[in-house]
């Protein structure tokens, strides 16, 4: 056989193996097919997910709640360099990731937003189902943001808004969140609660400062390993979980806010 058709022949085996995978498609390494355990599981849990496709591989969910009771301003001075800021300019916000390490090699594949709208709290997400899709996400997130907009997050400041920095950096895409006010309750958390609990984690502020206890929760050490399985063709579950996950970080977000903005 000449060198050509070996060539032709090796490239139609690896096309074969990448079976269509949304990785395959952005040009990115196919990942792996799951073990036959793992394809038994996804067709009993299915892979079908919540929300709709507004842009190919870009899935979009939005959810509505009864809002706390919030005064028109909040005294955000527990934090220095804040005053009061208008209730109706947050946005909280998280990220779930490829990867937990940082670097340029991970990106957010989820981005979860909670704020005020009509009175009500608003929740919106955006889920990527393929790599292609990343600058569609963060184009969609842009057009959330608004000069007077300030961020709020728990460790946002030291991992969600540089990573999505450079993501927008390495997209080429004007970055919206450089300019923006961030407000980062990870540290002030600390500061007021270190001393009585065994840490200041998020779910555990929850349950003691919140009274909120997570059923069926999958830690967020676990996000991306569900990502990944779904994307080799597994089941929807554990990544449906993982959008509860978030949905429930960034609504909490708030509730914290709330908390140590009390004298």
């Amino acid at each position: 056989m000449s060198a050509q058709a070996l060539l032709v022949e090796r490239l139609r085996r690896l096309q074969r193996q990448a079976g269509g995978s949304p990785l395959s498609a952005a040009g990115a390494t196919a990942i792996s097919p799951p073990p036959a355990s793992a394809r038994g599981h996804a067709r009993s849990g299915g892979r079908e997910l919540p929300g709709e496709e507004i842009s190919p591989g870009l899935r979009y969910l939005e959810s509505w709640q009864q809002a706390p009771r919030l005064p028109d301003r909040l005294d955000a001075g527990f934090v220095r360099g804040f005053g009061e800021l208008a209730v109706a300019d947050l946005l909280c916000f998280d990220t779930e990731t490829t990867g937990l390490a940082g670097g340029t090699g991970t990106r957010a594949f989820m981005i979860g937003a909670a704020d005020l709208a009509d009175g009500r709290l608003r929740i919106r997400q955006l889920l990527i189902t393929s790599i292609a899709a990343e600058t569609a996400m963060l184009e969609t997130f842009a057009r959330w943001l608004r000069p007077d907009t300030v961020l709020v997050s728990f460790n946002g400041r030291s991992y969600d808004a540089p990573l999505l920095k450079t993501r927008y950096r390495l997209a080429r895409l004007p970055c919206p969140i450089t300019p923006l006010a961030h407000l980062d309750l990870l540290h002030p958390a600390r500061r007021r609660w270190r001393d009585r609990w065994e840490n200041c984690r998020l779910a555990t502020l929850e349950r003691q400062v919140l009274g909120l206890v997570r059923e069926d929760d999958l830690p967020g050490s676990e996000a991306p390993r569900a990502w990944r399985d779904w994307l080799r063709g597994g089941s929807a579950t554990d990544l449906s979980r993982v959008l509860r996950h978030n949905r429930t970080d960034v609504r909490s977000l708030l509730q914290l806010l709330l908390a140590l903005a009390e004298p």
